[in-house]
């Protein structure tokens, strides 16, 4: 494993050897018959091949529309980024954001958790709250500021 040197203002920290980890934000839309029976059989199937390639991350269903949180090695986050764009239930697949940096993950006990559209609001502000890392603060009040605008249309905005 490399080691990676990270800085808190000008003082680096020598010899701190945490790993670099990748996250992607992307929402697609449902195709056609896809509904609650089909996205409950993705969520299990990601539950089993997730935590063998080291992905954590959430995934909100509704209104037709996928939302998905997802963080670890960047090799395997890029390889299931590549397998969800051929995945013929998804459509229109728009990457919202992309970032490889030293951090401990947002969602570390979570191999995929489905959470309804309905709760999206409430998941996201408590990990506000919970967000010691400036860094997890500033990505979910991206997440919760795109939710308000509407760019998340139909993910329960406010």
């Amino acid at each position: 494993m490399s080691t990676f040197h990270i800085s808190h203002g000008d003082e680096p920290l020598l010899g701190r050897a945490d790993p670099l980890l990748y996250n992607v934000v992307y929402c697609s839309r449902a195709t056609k018959g896809v509904g609650a029976a089909e996205v409950d059989r993705i969520v299990e199937s990601s539950r089993r091949r997730n935590p063998a390639q080291g992905i954590t991350g959430i995934l909100v269903f509704g209104s037709g529309i996928f939302f998905q949180w997802l963080e670890g090695p960047r090799d395997n986050v890029t390889q299931l980024m590549a397998v969800l764009r051929a995945d013929p239930r998804h459509e229109s697949v728009v990457q919202l954001s992309e970032v490889e940096e030293v951090r401990e993950r947002l969602f570390p006990g979570w191999d995929m958790e489905l959470v309804t559209s309905d709760h999206i609001r409430e998941v996201l502000l408590d990990a506000l709250g919970a967000a010691d890392d400036p860094k997890h603060a500033q990505a979910l009040g991206q997440m919760l500021a795109q939710l308000d605008s509407g760019e998340l249309s139909g993910l329960g905005a406010a």
